[in-house]
């Protein structure tokens, strides 16, 4: 394919129809998922209280990366996002493996998502098997994805309200736990951070272990960069919406984790197997089991809903950018790019047979072929934000939101994330999807070069100013 420059804008044929409001939710929706429900037993399985550190930690690195990617939202909102800017600052052959990477990412993750949900209300209705419930709601929330991105807005929202509501009213009954105001229930008190071996029970390494996990729980909230594209004042917004979808997040994750540690000693066997339902089962509260599944099974549909919006705005932005089919950016009249939006569902319907066929290996193996493409986005990222950064303060350019601290936070964003991928290579088990993830990576950055000289007429028709030798 032949270079085509990045738009300043590359939300040509998309309507502008989401509010403030509605990608903040997104932005909850996207991030509050079975990582926390689910995964988060794990992680407290590994490093006992002090995973509280690991959450603090990944929350830093999160909070510094979408500060990052927000200043280059306000100064060129796209909704190609980071693939955009990656290709802005370290041309075409970055910015495309970037956002075929996060597409594949998203492509995979939906089809676990629908997997996982369709495992639990396989168990609410046994004459109904487990293939036929992804059908359901592949089929369900891809025509959801279809309807102007103004309905798609509202549904998300109160899809995401429902977590969010979940969440809160798990900290309060925590809380209450904790200092004894739920009548027939002693207070639990503090002692549980400290007195079955300690804050730190199994030392620096198990807190390091458990980083690994938290760090993947916090994808998601990107979207919103993705998202803001859509809006009525995407520069304005960004800001805003990055600084409350930050904030709360880290006060539903650190909040929810301290409460689990707290009320609970952190190696009781029922806390990695479902650390919420734990809490509230040991506060007698009935039908505890059935209202967790309920609540899981809408964070995944929440989080599918929003990767199928993001999954399919990425793949419209390549197509923009020269860097896929030109169908890709085909919208319809209440601007939807529905042939986006059916590739990025597509494997989806793939997974109902898979399922069909094998029902109890799908999930696992999708789930390791996601790999560590974060860490590869999230890096790409950083060092975009400070080679467009330089650039634009050697310009003279005004730039609507500006990083904190910058050179040096953006320098320490850089080296906290190599210190994740350090701590990967030091895991098996991450060492292997990392080394995959990079290799997947390599491999989309030679297919780009390749392609370069394919002809393809102009698609986007403003050019930034970028080196002609990165075009």
């Amino acid at each position: 394919m032949t270079e085509v420059p990045v738009t300043t804008t590359t939300t040509r044929g998309l309507h502008p129809g989401l509010t403030r409001r509605q990608i903040s939710m997104m932005g909850l929706g996207g991030a509050i998922g079975a990582g926390l429900f689910v995964g988060s037993g794990q992680a407290i399985s590994i490093a006992g209280p002090a995973v509280l550190i690991s959450y603090l930690i990944a929350g830093t690195i999160v909070v510094l990366v979408m500060t990052m990617l927000a200043e280059m939202v306000a100064a060129n909102p796209s909704s190609g996002a980071f693939s955009s800017y990656a290709q802005k600052a370290m041309g075409r052959s970055a910015g495309s493996a970037v956002g075929w990477l996060y597409w594949i990412q998203l492509v995979v993750v939906i089809a676990a998502e629908a997997t996982g949900a369709a495992g639990i209300t396989a168990g609410w209705v046994p004459g109904v098997p487990e293939w036929a419930w992804v059908l359901v709601f592949v089929a369900a929330l891809t025509v959801v994805n279809l309807f102007g991105v103004r309905n798609y807005g509202r549904f998300e929202y109160w899809f995401a309200a429902i977590k969010v509501i979940a969440i809160i009213a798990f900290l309060v009954v925590g809380v209450c736990a904790i200092f004894g105001l739920i009548p027939g229930h002693p207070a639990t008190g503090f002692s549980n951070l400290y007195a079955h071996g300690g804050f730190f029970p199994t030392g620096i390494a198990g807190m390091a272990g458990a980083l690994l996990i938290v760090v993947f729980a916090f994808g998601g909230t990107e979207v919103v960069a993705i998202a803001a594209a859509e809006s009525d004042d995407p520069s304005h917004n960004i800001r805003r919406i990055v600084r409350q979808v930050m904030v709360r997040i880290l006060v539903f994750y650190v909040g929810s984790i301290f409460v689990i540690v707290t009320v609970l000693p952190w190696n009781d066997p029922a806390v990695k197997a479902g650390p919420f339902s734990a809490v509230l089962a040991t506060l007698g509260l009935p039908g505890v089991d059935l209202v967790m599944s309920l609540i899981v099974v809408i964070a995944l549909l929440s989080a599918m809903n929003a990767n199928i919006y993001a999954a399919s705005r990425m793949a419209f932005s390549l197509g923009e950018r020269g860097l896929a089919p030109l169908v890709a950016t085909r919208v319809s009249v209440s601007g939807v790019p529905r042939v986006a939006v059916l590739a990025s569902v597509a494997f989806g319907f793939v997974t109902v047979v898979l399922n069909w066929l094998f029902p109890d290996a799908v999930l696992p193996a999708l789930l390791n072929v996601v790999g560590s493409t974060l860490l590869v986005i999230w890096t790409a990222t950083a060092v975009s934000e400070i080679i467009l950064r330089r650039r634009a303060d050697a310009a003279g350019v005004a730039l609507p939101m500006r990083m904190w601290g910058f050179p040096w936070l953006s320098i320490v964003t850089l080296v906290l994330l190599g210190g994740i991928i350090l701590l990967a290579m030091l895991d098996e088990a991450a060492r292997i999807q990392l080394l995959l993830t990079m290799a997947l990576t390599v491999a989309l950055v030679v297919i780009a070069r390749l392609t370069r000289g394919s002809s393809r007429p102009g698609v986007v028709r403003e050019q930034l100013e970028e080196p002609a030798e990165r075009r």
